[in-house]
């Protein structure tokens, strides 16, 4: 007995270096397009954040900001969820709704959650990193804040803690971003496993390190905007950027159906 047995092929696109500015752009006109429901988005992590840092602050874990906020990197693109859904209906000519921004990931919850486990294993990693750090520059006594964010700055143990923190953090960081840049809008769009998206989006990143490189320098240094504007900034950010990735990722990934005949 033969039956045809759907499959489908991934192929990744090679780009130039001018490609992350043209994501930018077309993330600005999704923004444009349907700035009510994208600032909405945007506004809800905004206000998260910000009780998040009151409520560290209130319960004394004040302490935890600081790698909490690095840790934001890794998952960052979880957060991008909702713009993706948003500039996937805009391409539908539909107009946008809250539904398409807290509700795009239902389809796929299965694997996306399983992405989210592998980002938060970074997560994780990162903030057992930062534990070691501060411990092994500082000791275990937890200082004020002032006197803390003071010494980071100006003693030879806060910019020693700060550099080796930034060099295994970035190794981290762009870990996390190699497995999950176009890994997360391939599972909303496609009936793929985790595995699969994981697996796209490192051979994205090996063939095009260079624009990867740049786009995730971008990323990161667009998100730091955000949070020196005390979050605010973040309400604009993070759905261009969620926006851009949408558009970054199918620039990047083409799918072909291939019939395989088996016996």
């Amino acid at each position: 007995m033969t039956k045809d047995m759907p499959t489908i092929k991934i192929t990744i696109n090679k780009i130039g270096m001018d490609r992350p500015r043209a994501w930018l752009t077309a993330g600005l006109e999704d923004f444009r397009r349907a700035t009510a429901v994208s600032l909405s988005y945007g506004m809800f992590w905004v206000g998260l954040s910000i009780a998040i840092t009151v409520g560290a602050f209130t319960l004394g874990y004040w302490y935890w900001l600081l790698p909490m906020i690095a840790g934001f990197m890794f998952i960052g693109p979880l957060v991008a969820v909702g713009s993706y859904g948003i500039s996937r209906a805009l391409e539908q000519g539909r107009v946008p709704s809250l539904g398409d921004a807290f509700g795009s990931w239902k389809p796929h919850a299965g694997q996306l959650a399983m992405m989210g486990v592998m980002m938060m294993i970074f997560f994780l990693a990162w903030i057992r990193l930062a534990t070691l750090l501060f411990a092994l520059f500082f000791g275990f006594e937890v200082p004020s804040p002032a006197t803390l964010y003071t010494s980071l700055l100006t003693t030879p143990e806060g910019i020693g803690m700060l550099a080796v923190g930034t060099v295994a953090g970035g190794i981290l960081a762009f870990g996390a971003f190699a497995i999950s840049v176009v890994a997360i809008p391939t599972l909303m769009d496609q009936d793929l496993t985790f595995m699969e998206g994981i697996e796209a989006s490192v051979r994205c990143v090996a063939r095009n390190f260079r624009p990867m490189l740049l786009w995730a320098a971008i990323l990161t240094g667009c998100v730091l905007v955000g949070v020196m504007t005390f979050y605010i900034g973040l309400a604009l950010i993070l759905p261009v950027l969620g926006h851009a990735s949408w558009h970054a990722y199918e620039d990047l990934v083409r799918f072909e159906p291939i019939e395989e005949l088996k016996t």
